[in-house]
């Protein structure tokens, strides 16, 4: 079977922590044949999907990490399972690169995660659906809004609707002199919205990643942050830690599991910090070679052996 990613350019991939690579590299090793190109390099003909893609084969530990083909045309319909792997921001170039893969054939490819759930799903606005299992969290671009949001909470997280892994996020404090300038630079003087969410002091015990498939949890990992930073993603010096997923996170898995499969959000990763749902990752979301390290498992064989059952179904 053929298998297409969509990814940043490989040679900055990190073989050792990168989850695309983690997935290309299964997927050769199971003997499928792997091809990989960037947003750039899609384009529609005569009404379908094609891309300028190269084929790769992949040893993550050896130096270099992969071996590319000259690039060819390929036809996107032709070819069984495509991974959309761009990571954010979710900027003009990510948008339109979702409207060409609407010219795919769902019934002859499989788009993982589909290009409609992409652009209806932002990765902090999606985990609204599912307040129940959010801390109090508040969307806005004015700063008193903010500011009586942190009279009744003391502190909370502002994160940009934009943002990926930690970038612009900042602890507010009602006492913080530098509180109004910070609400400024976030939200450009009152012209972006942004969300602010109650700080949960279980924070500094970790950020759970949980790895879902298809509506299933595969694994997790505990990320943990430094003691000078309250962000604990791993892009900017948290700890991997491992960890298990707990009956109560179980359960939101299960509540978010209709809304993701119809949303045709397949591959997503889930942020929690203590018992509160915070975000909801599903345009690269990452994690699986951590949570491998950790656990002596191997995650991505399991994903790309449930996409070759997809197709074959």
């Amino acid at each position: 079977m053929e298998f297409l990613f969509i990814i940043d350019p490989i040679a900055h991939l990190q073989p050792h922590h990168d989850t695309s690579l983690a997935l290309m590299a299964a997927a050769h090793e199971q003997g499928h044949k792997v091809w990989f190109c960037t947003v750039n390099d899609l384009f529609v003909d005569q009404g379908y999907c094609k891309a300028w893609a190269r084929p790769v084969t992949l040893q993550l530990d050896e130096q270099p990490f992969y071996q590319a083909g000259t690039a060819q045309r390929i036809s996107l319909t032709q070819t069984p399972v495509v991974f959309m792997r761009k990571d954010p921001p979710v900027d003009r170039q990510y948008l339109l690169a979702t409207y060409l893969l609407d010219r795919v054939d769902p019934e002859r490819t499989l788009v993982v995660n589909a290009p409609h759930g992409l652009r209806a799903a932002n990765e902090k606005m999606y985990a609204l659906n599912f307040a129940r299992y959010l801390p109090e969290t508040l969307v806005t671009s004015r700063a008193q809004e903010v500011f009586t949001f942190l009279e009744i909470h003391g502190q909370a997280v502002l994160k940009p609707l934009d943002g990926k892994g930690g970038e612009g996020i900042f602890l507010l404090d009602s006492r913080d002199k530098n509180l109004k300038a910070l609400i400024e630079l976030s939200t450009q003087f009152e012209m972006i919205p942004v969300m602010v969410q109650r700080y949960l002091p279980e924070a500094r015990q970790g950020d759970k990643r949980i790895i879902v498939l298809a509506g299933q949890p595969l694994g997790a990992v505990l990320r943990v942050p430094q003691a000078d930073d309250v962000r604990g993603n791993l892009r900017v010096g948290g700890t991997a830690v491992a960890t298990s997923i707990t009956p109560h996170e179980a359960e939101i898995c299960a509540h978010l599991a209709s809304q993701l499969l119809a949303d045709g959000l397949y591959f997503v990763g889930l942020d929690v910090i203590g018992p509160y749902l915070t975000e909801i990752n599903l345009t690269s979301p990452t994690g699986i070679q951590e949570i491998d390290q950790l656990h002596g498992t191997h995650l991505a064989d399991a994903v790309i052996r449930w996409a070759v059952t997809q197709r074959a179904s």
